[in-house]
This record gives C-alpha cells, sequence and structure tokens, in this order.
C-alpha cells in the first residue's frame, strides 16, 4: 500500500504512513505543516480509515496531547571502545536467507511500538544495503539484527538472555565511534538492556498519540 510522504489539504501538509495496514491495520500520521492542524487532522483520519486502519497514531504537534500517549521514541548511545567481544558470530543475510530472516523479525517485532512489518521488497532493500545479519554461537541462531555505520537499527533475540550478546555481535558490525540506536519508552525490557551495556539516553526523537 502507498504512503504519502506529502499529502496536502486545504488546511497544510502531513505525512502518511500506510504500509502497515496489511498487516496490523494501523496507519502513521506526522504532522508537517500547519494552520489549522486539527483540521488536517480530522481530514487525514478520514483518509487513513478508507484506507483501511483500524489503529491510527499521530505525532509533531501540540494538539495530539489531548490524546491518550501511545508511545516515546528515543535515542540512545555509547562509545563503541568498552564493548567486550562476543563469543558469537555475524552471518550476513544473503539471497537464499532473506526470506528466513524476514520470517524471524516479523514474528518478533509484532509487538514491538511502532515497529514496521518487512515486506518482501524491505527484503531486497535490505540486501541491497547488505546491514542484515544473523547472530550464531556454537551453530545455534541467537537472534538477529541490522546495524551499519554508527546505528544499530533492530535488535531481535531468538535465545532467552541472548540479547546482550546479539547487541555486542551487531557491534562488531559498526564503524563508527559510538552505538547508536532508537527505542520505544514503553519497550521496559529492551531500555533496561541497553542501560545495563552503558547506553544512556540522548534525545527524544517523536511522540507518538492515538488518534483512533
Amino acid at each position: 500500500m502507498k504512503d504519502f510522504p506529502f499529502f496536502a489539504t486545504d488546511y497544510g501538509v502531513a505525512s502518511i504512513t500506510l504500509k502497515e495496514i496489511p498487516y496490523s491495520s494501523t496507519a502513521y500520521i506526522k504532522i508537517q505543516d500547519s494552520l489549522e492542524p486539527e483540521k488536517l487532522l480530522e481530514e487525514c483520519i478520514g483518509f487513513c480509515k478508507m484506507a483501511g486502519a483500524e489503529k491510527i497514531f499521530a505525532s509533531n504537534h501540540p494538539i495530539l496531547e489531548k490524546y491518550p500517549m501511545h508511545t516515546t521514541i528515543v535515542q540512545m548511545s555509547r562509545l563503541r571502545e568498552g564493548l567486550i567481544q562476543p563469543d558469537a558470530a555475524l552471518f550476513p543475510v544473503t539471497e537464499q536467507t532473506i526470506e528466513r530472516w524476514r520470517e524471524i523479525y516479523n514474528q518478533k517485532m509484532a509487538k514491538v511500538p511502532n515497529s514496521s512489518y518487512m515486506s518482501m521488497f524491505d527484503g531486497k532493500e535490505l540486501l541491497k544495503k547488505g546491514s542484515g545479519y544473523f547472530v550464531h554461537k556454537d551453530g545455534t541462531l541467537l537472534g538477529i539484527g541490522i546495524a551499519s555505520g554508527e546505528r544499530i537499527d533492530a535488535v531481535a533475540s531468538v535465545q532467552a538472555g541472548a540479547g546482550e550478546t546479539v547487541v555486542l555481535a551487531l557491534n562488531c558490525a559498526l564503524s563508527g565511534e559510538r552505538a547508536i540506536l532508537d527505542v520505544a519508552s514503553n519497550n521496559k525490557k529492551a531500555i533496561s538492556l541497553y542501560e545495563r551495556m552503558g547506553f544512556v539516553k540522548n534525545c527524544e526523537i517523536s511522540r507518538w498519540f492515538q488518534v483512533l
């Protein structure tokens, strides 16, 4: 389903994400510029409902604060120096393994706030970037992730207690001075893990409110 990076109306401009509707009946609205934001939001909600959305989240304007808070996306980081070398190995995703990787990703991320479904198209883009990995130890799959540059963009463990090892392994795929990741504020388990590993909250990226 097509997204609308610039959804323009008489009341302003917003970005609308519809690609999650086929998988979770969810749409996202980000208000960009408006002199009448309440009317813009109303039009965006109506458009998302017509597209099939049953849950709608919105961000980027003070008028949204009257709605129930869904989650806050925060950035966390730490210096890579000092992170130990894990007793685990990284295996890049290939054309032969991308479908298995997507299956694990979508299963693990289904309940993570504001996470996105990994479509076949998304999987092909991940292959082009070469940033998707499996993490193995002694022949056992511990988890998967996405990492490049200074960013870890996804972490999912498949073995209980393996989260730290998966993060440490993904850190080995980075090339910058710092390791940076984003996490939803109500993903308490992930935040607790990152804080134990020395990550600190740098800034708030966005706040999302449930408008339907």
